[in-house]
């Protein structure tokens, strides 16, 4: 394991480099892997392990839109994709990758299946952390750690297909075999990570439930919000204040921001940009600071986890999330983002190759019409 140092900490790192793809397939090659849930992670994980010559099957509920998605992916019924229970049966590590509400409701059935030996795999500490509140507490004579990708499944998916991988965090709750390492770190290079930094279950989930409702989701959407209302407020155009407020951001400079810092971003915008970056960034962080201590201290108790289980699990809340997301969908902001996006040069290009097919099409159509009437 390499040490890295992170801004003057160091830090414990596994590299593709120390853990390479051939090393992952000598420790699983015995292992069957079992990925239970086909919906956000699942078929990324499932998928970049089934590339990288891992034996991995998929457990489903038949005849759900999930099941017929694993069959398009190119999972095969009774081969690589089976009903959960018998996926369940036949794992050596068992991927849990259902929503953590789900992943409550299922707990009992996936528990009478966690055989001595086997390894139980999250890619969240919620279920473990939050135990007393979501009832998961394995057995003792299993291994238990989890792989966090530090994006969405179809994130990891695209990244993998490109060539480079998706940065991973890892823990080990419970090494019941002394293998736990080997195993962890071998799925966290099977599922594509580009590397893999140390952390714990309680750590893993405090930060990223933090990180979601702050700067990755929520903070970042009121931010865009406010910025938007008050530019549209003192009279400029949607097509300006949307371009000013969220377009230029990520089109532009977040990529800067992605290839070498925020510094290297700031040296490399106009010096009015600069001096007014420069002035503002820490009111802004003043600012908002004491909000993210209160985010915080609410996951930290418990309060985000157990709003997030009692919301999740009401039987109407899908139609309620519907009306959610429908009210951003439908805001004046992402409407004006739509057409924004649509004039995108390489979707005009799209669009007018479509365009041109059709036209062709038509033309095509008619000369044979001509043909068959001559």
């Amino acid at each position: 394991m390499a040490k890295l140092n992170f801004g003057g900490v160091e830090e414990n790192v596994v590299t593709r480099e120390e853990f390479p793809l051939s090393k992952a397939q000598q420790v699983l090659k015995n292992e069957t892997v079992a990925v239970i849930g086909y919906g956000v992670q699942g078929p990324g994980q499932a998928l970049n392990q089934k590339d990288n010559g891992i034996n991995v099957i998929v457990g489903q509920r038949k005849n759900s839109k999930t099941w017929d998605k694993a069959v398009r992916d190119g999972f095969v019924p009774g081969e690589t994709l089976f009903e959960i229970e018998e996926a369940l049966q036949k794992g050596t590590i068992i991927c849990y990758l259902l929503s953590d509400a789900a992943q409550i409701a299922l707990w009992p059935t996936v528990k009478k299946h966690l055989t001595k030996g086997k390894a139980l795999y999250f890619s969240h500490g919620f279920g473990i952390t939050f135990n007393e509140q979501t009832g998961i507490i394995p057995p003792k004579d299993i291994d238990v750690f989890l792989v966090a990708p530090k994006g969405s499944g179809t994130s990891l998916r695209r990244m993998f297909l490109q060539g480079r991988g998706l940065n991973s965090s890892y823990a080990i709750y419970q090494d019941a075999t002394g293998k736990a390492f080997d195993r962890v770190v071998a799925l966290g290079i099977a599922v594509g990570s580009g590397y893999l930094f140390e952390t714990d279950f309680r750590k893993e989930v405090y930060s990223d439930l933090t990180g979601e409702r702050g700067t990755l989701m929520g903070a970042i959407q009121g931010i865009f919000s406010a910025q938007y209302e008050v530019l549209r407020a003192k009279g400029h155009t949607p097509s300006e204040a949307f371009n000013e407020t969220v377009e230029e951001l990520t089109q532009s400079l977040m990529p800067l921001v992605a290839e070498n810092g925020m510094d290297w971003m700031y040296a490399n915008c106009s010096t009015t940009a600069q001096r007014g970056a420069l002035d503002w960034w820490k009111r802004f962080r003043d600012a908002t600071k004491p909000l993210f201590n209160e985010l915080y201290e609410s996951v930290a108790t418990g309060k985000e986890s157990q709003r997030s289980i009692d919301s999740n699990s009401q039987p109407d809340y899908r139609e309620k999330l519907e009306v959610e997301l429908k009210e951003l969908r439908e805001s004046e902001l992402w409407q004006a983002g739509k057409t924004v996006r649509g004039l995108r040069p390489e979707n005009q290009k799209a669009t007018a190759k479509e365009s041109n097919s059709s036209t062709k099409e038509v033309f095509r159509k008619q000369a044979l019409k001509s043909e068959s009437i001559g």
